[in-house]
């Protein structure tokens, strides 16, 4: 018993050490207003996995820190192209 406890532990303690926090850049499309940003915030706060963005009119970025094993930037850009504003990894 006790070596099955220790087993499920050790899976789950390599689990969480795989899933890292990254920070990715993207480069946004269309954005013209200062309501843009908004809207392309809330759309990637709405991936799971995002922890927080951080998106700038004037330089046209949009700066996401993410659990790589719950989102990708893939998803990162295709939401953000849901909401009208394609966006590449910078």
């Amino acid at each position: 018993m006790k070596k099955l406890a220790l087993a499920l532990l050790l899976s789950a303690v390599s689990i969480s050490v795989l899933a890292a926090e990254k920070t990715v850049q993207l480069q946004v499309e269309n954005m013209t207003c200062p309501a843009c940003p908004i809207t392309v915030k809330k759309s990637l706060q709405k991936v799971s996995g995002v922890k927080s963005a951080t998106v700038d009119l004037d330089s046209k970025t949009a700066t996401v820190v993410f659990d790589d094993s719950t989102a990708t930037p893939q998803q990162l850009t295709d939401a953000t192209k849901n909401a009208g504003y394609p966006s590449s990894v910078k």
